[in-house]
């Protein structure tokens, strides 16, 4: 029994090493290129933490790319819209110059 509890606390060590490994910290930038150029900031989001968009429920996948993220579904409030709703953060309507870039 100890040895399988050795095991999943190593295991658990081991994920969030690698899952902290891919965050976006203060100072680094992600470009999202598809349906033109998105830029997400770890300047600007470094309030939160990577499990307020990546746990359950989770907003994102893990992964760049997992997603189709379209404005519907944000505008929806779903992907970036659970929080770019006008209340937590900036609405997503009207204000697309502050993620999509030339």
């Amino acid at each position: 029994m100890k040895k399988i509890f050795t095991v999943v606390i190593a295991l658990t060590i081991v994920f969030v090493l690698v899952a902290s490994a891919f965050a976006v910290p203060p100072g680094k930038t992600v470009e999202f290129e598809k349906g033109g150029k998105v830029v997400f900031s770890g300047d600007v989001h470094k309030a939160a933490k990577c499990a307020d968009c990546h746990s359950n429920p989770a907003l994102f996948k893990m992964k760049k790319g997992g997603d189709m993220i379209t404005m519907k579904d944000m505008e929806a409030g779903k992907f970036c819209g659970a929080c770019h709703n006008g209340t937590k953060a900036f609405a997503i309507k009207d204000n697309c110059a502050k993620c999509h870039k030339k």
